[in-house]
């Protein structure tokens, strides 16, 4: 425990799809059991039951349940449930994952076998500290909310518009996203009612726009500054492969995306490769084949937040770089590499209200 409070160190997405597994973990494993609380987000399915539906994202999203050992090698407390692809093989494959981290002893949050088990809180007491976890997602593919009487995960959704920005024809418009009312009304009431039974509460989000390292999309701020106006502490951002902005908002701090932690997938073809990198306009990096989102995928973030009795006390990030056998290393100060993770996080970070200082080994967020 720190002399302020206890120690909750955050990660991004979880799922690798290789083996074996055991390895992924060995150069952060030691960084992680400092903490007191651990958080990560679950990436796969983990069950051979099933069957994958028609609009999902591939069958790389259910993998064999041995695979999910790695979530006891970091080991995680809590794990946020709610992706994009936990339904991608209906509600048996994603309730045996839950059913699977209850075994193991791991909390799941973000989804469930119904609607008020999904937005249910997990709170987890540490030395007379209660944190209050939360989770939702937006990436979701049409029936993977769930509904009173249906499993699935719990939604927080964005509508999309097109705005005309010129009176030519042709100009591309301006994208408007915002967030639909009644998933903000209901992240805003779980919110609150989790507070009142909680010293902090950490809401995980899984949103954004994929693969882009400096695109955040309207919504998010939006749907951020509400979860704070209702008593959210922190928020732990993923999905999108990359580190993203972190943007201070009244105070508290918004990680809009730790990008991957231990994370792989298939190769892509020399033609998929050209098509990926024309749609996104990002490049892929030839010495992560299986790490293919983007040149910057191997970046990464673990979130530090320190918490107390009465709140988040302090918010910080320790850099990482994950090699080329997709281990996360966390990097150190005075390391070259420690200092270009920190100029990239100030590009990204430059149109939100932010301030970091490098301490030590980790960069302070004011």
């Amino acid at each position: 425990m720190n002399s302020e409070g206890i120690v909750l160190y955050g990660v991004g997405d979880v799922g690798p799809i290789h083996e074996p597994v055991e390895a992924y973990s060995t150069l952060a494993r030691s960084t992680l059991a400092a903490a007191d609380i651990r958080f990560g987000q679950c990436e796969r399915v983990y069950s051979e039951r099933g069957a994958l539906q028609l609009h999902s994202g591939g069958a790389h999203s259910r993998v064999h349940p041995r695979l999910a050992s790695v979530f006891d090698d970091c080991g995680f407390d809590v794990v946020s449930v709610a992706s994009n692809h936990a339904m991608d093989w209906g509600p048996d494959a994603l309730l045996d994952t839950i059913a699977l981290f209850d075994k193991k002893g791991i909390r799941t949050v973000g989804a469930g076998r119904n609607l008020a088990e999904a937005r249910r809180p997990v709170v987890i007491e540490k030395n007379g500290v209660r944190v209050a976890f939360l989770a939702y997602c937006t990436i979701l593919n049409e029936g993977y909310a769930a509904g009173p009487d249906k499993a699935g995960i719990a939604p927080l959704r964005a509508h999309t518009y097109y705005q005309c920005v010129d009176y030519q024809a042709g100009v591309p418009p301006k994208v408007v996203t915002v967030p639909y009312e009644e998933d903000l009304a209901a992240m805003v009431s779980d919110i609150a009612a989790a507070k009142a039974q909680a010293d902090a509460v950490v809401v995980s989000l899984h949103w954004g726009i994929h693969f882009v390292p400096r695109l955040v999309a309207d919504y998010q701020p939006a749907a951020a500054q509400a979860a704070f106006a209702a008593g959210a502490d922190l928020i732990l951002g993923h999905h999108a492969h990359t580190p993203k902005a972190i943007g201070v908002h009244g105070g508290k701090t918004c990680f809009y995306s730790l990008s991957n932690f231990i994370m792989s997938s298939s190769a892509k073809s020399a033609e998929s490769g050209r098509a990926f990198e024309k749609k996104y306009g990002v490049r892929l990096d030839p010495g992560y084949p299986h790490l293919p989102y983007g040149e910057d995928a191997k970046r990464s973030l673990i979130a530090k937040a320190v918490i107390g009795r009465g709140g988040v006390q302090k918010t910080a990030f320790l850099p990482v770089l994950i090699d080329t056998q997709l281990r996360p290393e966390v990097l150190k100060g005075g390391d070259a590499r420690f200092a270009d993770a920190l100029r990239f996080m100030e590009w990204v970070s430059e149109d939100f209200d932010h301030e970091f200082t490098a301490e030590g080994d980790e960069i302070v967020v004011a």
